[in-house]
């Protein structure tokens, strides 16, 4: 049978006639297929992989049995549509008891979402018509922007960089495109800087969106992940949050649960009921059992707690290493991310003309896997999620990297 007809009928918004016909190879492809060579290159050597981008280890047993229990009750079998109320009641109690944001009603103004990346994907549904725009802090998490586009609509991109702590300037947006934008995106703690925000700017924040009439999204996937006394923050902490915005709280880094596929999303009346109403035909809801066994998480913040401390020591020892043959790494005050500058090349041999060729030097020399980002300066991704059962094993890891950075000196 031809399927010749078939090329011609793809969405222009995925390529048109031409999908499918692209050689580009993209950045997490080429990794892959990196480490895959590396492996062949180099059989029985260990591949240290610094560029997983989630956790390392199963949820709590505690969340586990709760899944199994609850799998087991017939009650749970069929749709969940929405949610189911008792979810939204733990996601209220847990975003107080963690972040210190009362009063929110469950029922109007916290909704359950598939994971984060469903929700991102359905925002744009919900409000971005034709010529509108999503403004976009890069590097960032680029669904919110990706489905902007689709739905015809246009990404403006915000750099952040050291230079502003890796914090969007909104203050640089010129008039036109604040009359035009819908939709404002943060995620702090930062995928990939690992910056975090501070009260003082989610407050200008607030200011701003609420001046120039623009929803805040804010991805807080790893606000619970932090380090050395600094207390978990949310965006709907500061006054006036809820006019303007929502935020997502994943399950999925806060209780590795990212299999699971759980968040809730919380915040302003309007924006949750309009989400609500696009999700009701994208999906029929997380199975009730993992939203039951989501309810023992939420009602066990210390498991959090217990993982962050376990990412600290990790970032500790990492920072370290690293330091040690050049870089100017810097312990982050959240997250599992360390992002640090890529060298410009080795002393008195091979130079690097991107991240992304440093990226890929790791990879095939050294069998250290990492994750380039070019957006906004030269700079590599390291994830403290690597594989590693208990402190010692860590420390092995650790020094194993140490070994081969030995031979080589690099230059920024």
């Amino acid at each position: 049978m031809s399927e010749s007809f078939i090329q011609e009928m793809f969405a222009e918004r995925i390529g048109g006639s031409n999908f499918g016909k692209d050689t580009v190879i993209y950045k997490f492809e080429k990794i892959k297929r990196a480490k895959d060579a590396a492996r062949k290159a180099h059989p029985g050597v260990e591949i240290i992989d610094l560029g997983v981008g989630e956790p390392d280890e199963m949820a709590d047993m505690g969340i586990v049995d709760k899944l199994a229990e609850e799998a087991a009750r017939p009650e749970n079998r069929g749709y969940s549509d929405n949610g189911i109320q008792a979810f939204k009641v733990a996601a209220a109690k847990y975003i107080e008891k963690v972040y210190g944001v009362k009063g929110l009603n469950p029922e109007t103004e916290i909704i359950h979402g598939i994971g984060s990346k469903p929700v991102l994907a359905m925002l744009p549904a919900v409000f971005i018509n034709h010529g509108d725009i999503t403004i976009m802090p890069v590097p960032n998490y680029p669904v919110l922007g990706t489905l902007t586009r689709w739905f015809g609509g246009q990404v403006v991109n915000l750099p952040i960089t050291p230079e502003n702590e890796f914090l969007p300037d909104i203050e640089s947006l010129d008039e036109e495109t604040c009359r035009r934008a819908k939709l404002l995106y943060l995620n702090y703690p930062n995928n990939p800087t690992g910056a975090s925000a501070t009260r003082e700017f989610f407050e200008k924040v607030v200011r701003f969106a609420k001046e120039k009439n623009i929803i805040v999204v804010h991805d807080a996937a790893y606000a619970g992940l932090t380090f050395d006394g600094e207390k978990p923050l949310s965006f709907l902490s500061v006054e006036g949050a809820r006019d303007v915005g929502v935020e997502l709280f994943s399950l999925s880094k806060a209780f590795n649960m990212t299999g699971w596929r759980l968040a809730a999303v919380a915040g302003n009346e309007l924006i949750i009921k309009g989400f609500g109403a696009v999700k009701d035909n994208n999906d029929s809801g997380q199975f009730a059992a993992i939203q039951k066994a989501g309810i023992y998480a939420l009602e066990h913040p210390e498991i959090t707690e217990k993982i962050s401390e376990k990412y600290s020591r990790r970032h500790n020892m990492l920072v370290s290493a690293l330091n040690e043959v050049g870089f100017n790494a810097r312990k982050p005050k959240g997250s599992f991310y360390l992002y640090v500058k890529a060298p410009k090349g080795i002393k008195g041999g091979r130079r690097f003309d991107n991240a992304e060729d440093f990226s890929q030097y790791l990879i095939t020399e050294k069998l250290i896997s990492t994750v380039p980002w070019d957006d906004a300066g030269s700079y590599v991704r390291f994830s403290v999620t690597f594989i590693a059962n208990g402190i010692e094993e860590e420390k092995r890891v650790i020094d194993e990297i140490r070994d081969r950075f030995s031979d080589v000196e690099f230059e920024f």
